[in-house]
């Protein structure tokens, strides 16, 4: 048998092991649509810190999941699904939603962005809203969407209470918003901000995970 190919059936067979027991796929269920910090994770289950970090370091030892540090509090980690994690196994959940609303703090790129990314995937409405708006879209999320041919929406930042309602299935794509509003977001991705290093390959970054993450919840959230 080719080398590489048992390499990657052994590799998908780990994934298998670590998902036979039910907390670890309870886990990567959790985490199939947005980031979470161990302490969220926890609360979600039930489980204690010492058993979560072992199910965690598990996981991680398999290549499914990955931590990154919270750009809010440095203190803080989230816990993300990397990029080949679904890559045998297949868990997952399905929503339901009447509208989205992408979420950010200043509201001037990443949720811009996401809103406008979703649109092209799902006809489930899109806004986007911010915690702290700022006064225009930052150049270089216009720089980005020009780049990449995405039709950016043209409206200021708006500030988050003035759009979402309570039917609304929010998304925060940044660490100060969700930890700022806390339950109120049904989901979390924790994306860099571009905005904070300026750079075009940030801003590129920034839209690559977005469109990554919104071609993976767009088919299993319902209109509802």
């Amino acid at each position: 048998m080719n080398i590489e190919r048992t390499a990657a059936v052994d590799a998908r067979a780990a994934k298998h092991a670590a998902l036979g027991d039910p907390s670890r796929l309870r886990i990567v269920d959790l985490l199939t649509l947005g980031d979470l910090s161990p302490s969220e994770i926890g609360a979600a289950l039930g489980m204690p810190g010492n058993l979560l970090a072992h199910h965690l370091n598990v996981l991680e030892s398999v290549g499914m999941v990955a931590r990154s540090r919270s750009e809010a509090d440095k203190r803080r980690s989230y816990v993300h699904l990397t990029d080949t994690a679904l890559q045998g196994p297949t868990p997952g959940r399905v929503e339901r939603a009447s509208r989205v609303v992408f979420v950010c703090t200043a509201n001037s790129a990443r949720s811009q962005l996401a809103a406008a990314l979703w649109s092209t995937r799902s006809s489930i409405p899109a806004a986007s809203g911010g915690t702290h708006p700022a006064d225009r879209i930052d150049p270089g999320a216009i720089a980005t969407a020009d780049r990449h041919a995405l039709p950016l929406a043209d409206q200021p930042p708006r500030a988050l209470e003035a759009v979402v309602t309570d039917t609304d299935f929010v998304v925060t794509v940044c660490d100060n918003a969700h930890e700022e509003i806390g339950v109120t977001g049904h989901l979390h991705w924790s994306i860099p901000d571009p905005v904070r290093i300026g750079t075009d390959d940030a801003f590129d970054n920034a839209y690559d995970e977005l469109e990554r993450r919104i071609a993976e919840l767009a088919p299993r959230l319902a209109a509802g």
